[in-house]
């Protein structure tokens, strides 16, 4: 039986006289791999999913270290939301959005947390494509520990199963900065595109799947000339992780991030057939923990413990990552390290279905949105996002400039 029956199975047995996030239903296990089902569920079915996503794919866990760093009550913060282009509410914006939780945090202090869809804070909501900023960030720990030698080095070098491929000459940095101009198709809305195809079809031998399937694929452009977004080769960045360091990205983020940076929960990580995390996709995290995650990159990349404070990262990198490395043909936007950039100096990790990790340098400012959102993306959705963001920083500000009056 598919996942898809299972989960409508689950609405009828409750009667469908409350949102299934309300009324949470154990889900067996009953997938092998991470598939693209996820990207044609129903409403009912992201609202119930998104949440326990373990209960439905096989996963690695992240494990979480004896020390919690702490996320302390700040003052709290009010501004306006945009609905339908008028102003409004957060609570209405959530309502609007299919917005599971909002999480704004300043100079690691909450000035605003809200849920909804039955959702709450010792919960994990998963991320899609905000995966991708915690999957760079490993590449940056790899090079700091001395497992990849640079970001100039060719992706073969870790990944020899891409010998002979399109990706015979592509350097690491531009699997980073999604240059590698190898043709790929990211339709959310089309069964055949590459990003749905890519776990469905059945894998070489002996290959990790996601080498056997991007191996096969078409050279469009020159390396380093392109920009285009393409899943799975973050997918390959992951792979190119776990080949360099001999460890899980589960472990490795557990040891170089979620216990010395003391995060409040483990996290879980969805697994292909062959036990590959997906470096693209679906790592499921609490509110709090996507907001210290903002936090670290804000700091710097630095984590504290009892031997004082140090960097995992190289010199360097986190302005290198979090800076515009390619335009993507949207004024005001670019593409830094597998973070979404802004002129103003802003940056996200996003994901489809309206996640996000919303980060402001200048004003010290974190926003954290989970959601389930009708549809995958759309730049009506995204903008509305954006009109958030902005609207905390012009609230922000007014409390300075009243501050300084």
């Amino acid at each position: 039986m598919r996942i898809a029956n299972l989960l409508l199975a689950a609405l009828f047995a409750t009667g469908g006289a409350m949102p299934a996030a309300a009324r949470p239903v154990p889900v067996p296990k009953v997938a092998k791999a991470i598939g693209a089902d996820t990207l044609f569920w129903s409403q009912v079915q992201k609202e119930m999913g998104f949440p326990h996503m373990e209960r439905q794919f096989p996963v690695h866990v992240v494990k979480r270290g004896r020390r919690v760093s702490p996320l302390r009550k700040g003052r709290p913060l009010d501004f306006p939301a945009l609905v339908d282009g008028k102003p409004s509410t957060v609570d209405a914006f959530m309502l609007a959005n299919h917005t599971a939780g909002i999480l704004v945090v300043q100079d690691g202090k909450i000035r605003m947390e809200k849920y909804g869809l039955g959702y709450g804070p010792t919960g994990r909501w998963t991320s899609f494509s905000v995966a991708k900023s915690f999957t760079s960030t490993l590449v940056g720990a790899a090079i700091k520990d001395g497992y990849i030698k640079s970001i100039d080095d060719p992706v073969t070098r870790y990944i020899p199963g891409l010998k002979g491929s399109a990706y015979e000459g592509v350097s690491v940095k531009q699997l980073l900065t999604m240059t590698s101009g190898v043709k790929w198709n990211e339709s959310y809305t089309d069964p055949k595109s590459d990003v749905a195809r890519l776990f469905s079809d059945t894998p070489d031998p002996d290959t990790d799947s996601t080498v056997s399937y991007m191996r096969k694929l078409p050279r469009e452009a020159e390396p380093g000339t392109k920009w285009v977004y393409k899943t799975g080769e973050t997918n390959l960045i992951g792979v190119l992780v776990t080949s360099a360091t001999h460890k899980t990205l589960a472990n490795y983020l557990s040891e170089k991030l979620w216990k010395p940076y003391g995060m409040e929960q483990d996290a879980v990580w969805m697994v292909d057939g062959r036990g590959q995390e997906s470096g693209g996709c679906c790592i499921s995290v609490s509110l709090h923990d996507y907001a210290r995650m903002g936090e670290f990159i804000l700091g710097g990349g630095k984590v504290h413990g009892p031997n004082g404070t140090r960097s995992i990262l190289p010199d360097g990198w986190v302005e290198a990552a979090t800076h515009k490395q390619q335009e993507i043909g949207l004024p005001g936007h670019g593409y830094g390290y597998q973070w979404w950039t802004r002129d103003d100096g802003t940056v996200d990790a996003q994901g489809i279905f309206g996640q996000d990790i919303h980060i402001d340098p200048k004003r010290r400012l974190v926003i954290v949105v989970s959601s389930a959102w009708p549809v995958a993306s759309d730049r009506a959705h995204w903008a509305g996002f954006e009109a958030l963001f902005d609207s905390a920083a012009k609230a922000v500000d007014a409390e300075g400039a009243t501050k300084g009056s």
